[in-house]
């Protein structure tokens, strides 16, 4: 049963990948298409300056007619990025994803970057949880059940 964000970096792993904010969007995009992933953080020296999703590819580059190839990341990506914990539950990060329209949230740890979760993995721990929950509620059940 995973509960918290630590839990489920735990089962799905640590590894964030990223682009600088001068990589193009194409490079971007490329890295994304060979990792398999919906969105890749935008990191500087300092930290995380942005994130660059598809929903920014289609909207701020595809719509906009601008190249991915000239077009760096910097000028197309999400500026302001929320952030969750370790010990916050998937259901909270759940609420935070629905209520403001995420797709990803960076963990943070102190001042460390500790992983990324998605819509997806959040959706699909939850989904545990409850099967879980399920299984719990069966076995006691009938455990308590009057023989007939």
């Amino acid at each position: 049963m995973v509960t918290t964000v630590r839990q489920l970096l735990a089962s799905k792993g640590h590894r964030v990948w990223s682009v600088p904010p001068n990589a193009t969007v194409y490079e971007a995009l490329s890295l994304m298409a060979e990792k398999n992933i919906g969105a890749v953080l935008v990191m500087d020296e300092e930290g995380i300056c942005g994130i660059f999703s598809e929903r920014d590819f289609a909207r701020r580059v595809g719509l906009a007619g601008k190249q991915p190839t000239q077009t760096p990341v910097k000028e197309v990506m999400t500026r302001r990025i929320l952030v969750v914990h370790p010990e916050q539950t998937i259901h909270q990060c759940m609420a935070l994803m629905t209520e403001k329209r995420l797709r990803h949230l960076p963990v943070v740890e102190g001042e460390d970057l500790v992983g990324l979760v998605s819509i997806g993995d959040v959706v699909k721990a939850v989904i545990s949880d409850q099967e879980f929950m399920l299984g719990q509620l069966e076995t006691y059940i009938m455990g308590h059940a009057v023989p007939g």
